[in-house]
């Protein structure tokens, strides 16, 4: 039976593609699929009927949606609101994708399922406004909390840096920002993990859960990792210098949580879900750069 994957032309859309290839996963990128489309969305449920559908689709730019909050509220809430409705009618279950900026960091100690989200911004905002509805729209349900997604493709964080090094430009990174980046290869091995039981029967224990990765850093340890594992992997000849600055000193549009660390005992004693190291992951990524180039 199908599992149907909104968003495939992002990061974590195209792996869950790549990596779910034998299970049947039928993947439709933003052009054949717009989540805030509800009568789009119905008619696609209604014509592949999958026994799963995984929401990859987002709003995913931070600092872009705080100059246009009514198109990423219009993707992240009203496109589950229309995801949830349209799994209902299917009789569909739903494994949809959160963010750890649901929270505002002030807590200081990893974030558990029980906190009470506080979003310091349009997207964190627009990220819970989304999961808060799928309860009582769509008991059948899984949401996943991850944080820093990174991966092979599309554009991110570990993009950035090589781009930057590649052309010489001095590497400034804030190092007051704590949180733990996670692979989305990771997380797509995870996602299908979930959708294999689904489709075999098995009722899950629905609601939130989170999927962080590990080691916990920061963003300035995260790119001398990337420096120092594409100097390694031969994308780089040298490993450049990267300044620890303070987030004061890299102004942006939206703030952001000091402290972004998900707490992942819940998935892992419940549905099993071990956290990946991202360095492992990144390795992977950095590898297949390599590889391609």
């Amino acid at each position: 039976m199908t599992i149907l994957v909104a968003g495939a032309g992002g990061q974590l859309g195209r792996e869950l593609v790549l990596r779910g290839a034998a299970l049947g996963v039928v993947g439709l990128d933003h052009g054949q699929w717009d989540v805030s489309d509800p009568v789009a969305t119905a008619r696609i449920v209604a014509e592949y009927r999958p026994r799963v559908v995984i929401n990859a689709a987002a709003h995913t730019a931070v600092d872009k949606a705080e100059g246009e909050p009514e198109r990423a509220l219009a993707v992240n809430r009203d496109g589950v609101r229309h995801l949830a409705l349209a799994c209902a009618a299917q009789g569909a279950a739903l494994l949809h994708l959160s963010t750890c900026y649901v929270f505002d960091g002030a807590k200081g100690t990893p974030y558990t399922e029980d906190d009470t989200p506080h979003p310091l911004n349009v997207y964190g905002r627009s990220k819970w406004e989304g999961e808060r509805l799928l309860p009582a729209l769509l008991p059948r349900h899984l949401t996943l909390r991850v944080s820093w997604v990174f991966g092979a493709h599309g554009g991110n964080f570990v993009r950035t840096m090589l781009r930057l090094a590649g052309e010489g430009r001095p590497l400034r990174v804030v190092a007051d920002q704590t949180g733990t980046p996670t692979h989305a290869g990771d997380i797509a091995r995870a996602l299908l993990h979930l959708a294999r039981r689904i489709q075999g029967g098995e009722e899950l224990p629905w609601g939130t859960y989170h999927y962080p990765g590990g080691p916990v850093t920061t963003w300035h340890g995260f790119a001398q990792a990337i420096m120092a594992q594409a100097r390694d992997t031969g994308l780089l000849d040298t490993a450049p210098p990267v300044a620890a600055i303070g987030s004061g000193d890299y102004p942006a549009a939206a703030r952001r949580p000091r402290y972004s660390v998900l707490d992942g005992t819940r998935g892992r004693e419940v549905l099993g879900l071990e956290p990946a190291d991202w360095r492992a992951g990144l390795q992977e990524v950095l590898s297949a750069w390599k590889d391609a180039a």
